[in-house]
């Protein structure tokens, strides 16, 4: 992707990074819908998995299952299948390795008998409380170069918070 940079991000308190950067992609999603440009293209934790139902990938964490079961369109044999492994997952919360994820998710996959189940961080390199983000500098700068006023504001608190990481 032309004028994008991406970077894996070390974080020490994962609740803390999680505030930080809904906090930051919540004014830069209200800049994009006035202006047409998001600095941020993409955001992969190391403990992001993705499931495919019937309407599409949706992204959740590991230790979310309780929560986006109600989300998923899937047949309840398919969900019966997942909540067996990622309970397995949340079980062992507290000493999961990237590794570890990776290898449930190819589990999960098998016993599956499909591919349903998508793991990135552990091919992206990243380890226990890191991350990786995609961030478009085009938009940045535009951003940069138009705004002004409480949306001026706005550009820079979110900015500030990215730099905390970067």
């Amino acid at each position: 992707m032309a004028g994008t940079v991406s970077k894996i991000i070390h974080f020490h308190d994962g609740e803390e990074f999680i505030d930080d950067i809904d906090f930051a992609l919540e004014r830069f999603s209200y800049l994009a819908s006035k202006y047409g440009h998001n600095p941020v293209e993409g955001i992969v934790l190391w403990d992001s998995i993705a499931v495919r139902d019937e309407e599409g990938i949706k992204l959740f964490r590991v230790g979310e299952f309780p929560y986006f079961r109600g989300t998923l369109k899937l047949d309840l044999e398919t969900l019966r299948v997942m909540e067996r492994y990622f309970d397995e997952l949340e079980s062992r919360w507290d000493e999961l390795s990237v590794e570890e994820i990776n290898y449930f998710v190819e589990m999960l996959n098998e016993a599956l008998g499909e591919e349903r189940v998508y793991y990135d961080a552990y091919s992206l390199g990243l380890d226990r409380n890191t991350a990786y983000i995609i961030i478009n500098l085009v938009a940045l700068n535009y951003l940069e170069g138009v705004l002004d006023g409480k949306d001026r504001e706005i550009f820079e608190e979110a900015v500030e918070v990215l730099l905390k990481y970067l």
